[in-house]
């Protein structure tokens, strides 16, 4: 199999310390089928299809490891209600947010809601990105929640990408278990899992610990069963208050804990013990004009590895663009540029438990490569509204 060798680039492995001035030709990077062989300086030639990338610069492919791409319906009014005043907690409370979803995800079949998440994939891939996690959440029934993860692994087979999925049904209460939390983590979240797992349709569990969701001890249930059956746990926790999430999902060894507005200093420490991501959503901030940020100097003070995600979904962050992010997770929770790039590259890969496998150039790893038209990190981070991505490469293809 012949190799491809990309010459000219002002490479950023996002393999440590990320500089804010690549030399172009400094390191040089060898494909040879789906991984990557070589990465280093004045590599050989011979043998070789090389690739000139005219001093571009070239990073990871893009990661967003937190999204809700798959669901039916549009919550544009309840953005309009927030601009009247009305916050989140009495807009779910009185049957919007994730329950008004929940309405129109469960009227649609697995393959109308293909049609549906298709242009928002798009988007994403268009900016970079070649790897994406899902997760259900919006069905709040087995047959709805199996239905979005069989959507999920649908998309990931009609266009190049790498899909993972992600089991949430406890995301919400439906109204038919009003007042029966317990019963609905029993009869739905873990009922409902299995038959994921059985499936084939889910790669980790999550769920929403909040005062408009559900308390530790009612999840406590559900991640013992992902635990039996060998599936990682992850948690959206102290997002609009602290309940206690993220310590729940640290005794569980989590892979992230995401969210984070009112984690505490302790919670950071605690997930640094556990190896756990910091998985910051600012569209949701933004969108939800929330004003507590998360603890970052928490984070960095603990060592806690943080990934920024767009947290693609119908309500509270609409959001299908992992550049934004980036520089919403500068402009709003003080990030470095360094920090960004990384946040969507090596600790996203993390956050999803596929750090030996992507989200960085180094031997070994999958192909996964962007190309951009800029020479500097900060460049992809300071623009807004511009993409300048000039070719993505995903497991060695040129897309």
């Amino acid at each position: 199999m012949n190799a491809t060798l990309y010459t000219n680039a002002r490479i950023v492995p996002c393999d440590g310390a990320v500089g804010r001035d690549p030399e172009p030709g400094a390191l040089e990077i060898e494909v040879t089928g789906t991984r990557i062989t070589a990465l280093g300086p004045a590599l050989p030639r011979a043998g070789r299809r090389v690739i000139d990338c005219d001093g571009r610069l070239m990073t990871p492919a893009l990661i967003d490891c937190h999204t809700h791409l798959v669901f039916g319906g549009d919550r544009a009014n309840e953005f309009e209600m927030r601009l009247d005043g009305v916050p989140y907690e009495e807009i779910a409370h009185r049957g919007g947010g994730i329950k008004a979803s929940m309405t129109a995800t469960r009227a649609m079949t697995a393959d109308e809601l293909v049609t549906a998440s298709l242009p928002r994939l798009d988007h994403l891939l268009a900016e970079g990105v070649s790897t994406v996690e899902i997760k259900s959440g919006y069905g709040l029934s087995v047959t709805a929640e199996l239905a979005m993860l069989r959507a999920a692994r649908r998309l990931g087979q009609l266009r190049p990408v790498r899909v993972k999925t992600t089991w949430l049904a406890a995301h919400a209460l439906p109204p038919d278990y009003a007042g029966r939390p317990e019963a609905y983590i029993a009869e739905v979240a873990i009922a409902g899992l299995k038959a994921a797992h059985a499936e084939g349709l889910v790669d980790a569990v999550d769920a929403f610990c909040e005062n408009i969701a559900f308390s530790p001890a009612e999840l406590e249930p559900l991640f013992d069963c992902a635990r039996a059956l060998g599936l990682p746990v992850k948690i959206h926790s102290e997002q609009l208050s602290h309940q206690g999430g993220t310590a729940l999902a640290a005794r569980f060894g989590a892979l992230s804990a995401d969210h984070l507005e009112h984690a505490t200093a302790e919670d950071a420490a605690l997930m640094a013990a556990s190896g756990m991501v910091a998985t910051l959503l600012p569209g949701a901030f933004y969108m939800l004009r929330e004003t507590v940020m998360p603890p970052v100097q928490a984070f960095r003070d603990h060592g806690v590895p943080m990934a920024l995600s767009t947290d693609c979904n119908p309500g509270t962050s609409p959001l299908t663009s992992l550049l934004l992010t980036m520089n919403m997770g500068a402009t709003l929770f003080r990030l470095t540029v360094a920090e960004c790039l990384l946040a969507v590259t090596a600790n996203a890969a993390k956050a999803l438990g596929l750090g030996a496998e992507t989200g960085r150039l180094a031997p070994g790893l999958s192909a996964d490569l962007a190309l951009w038209d800029v020479t500097r990190p900060a460049q992809l981070v300071a623009r807004i509204g511009f993409n300048p991505l000039h070719a993505r490469i995903f497991q060695g293809d040129p897309q």
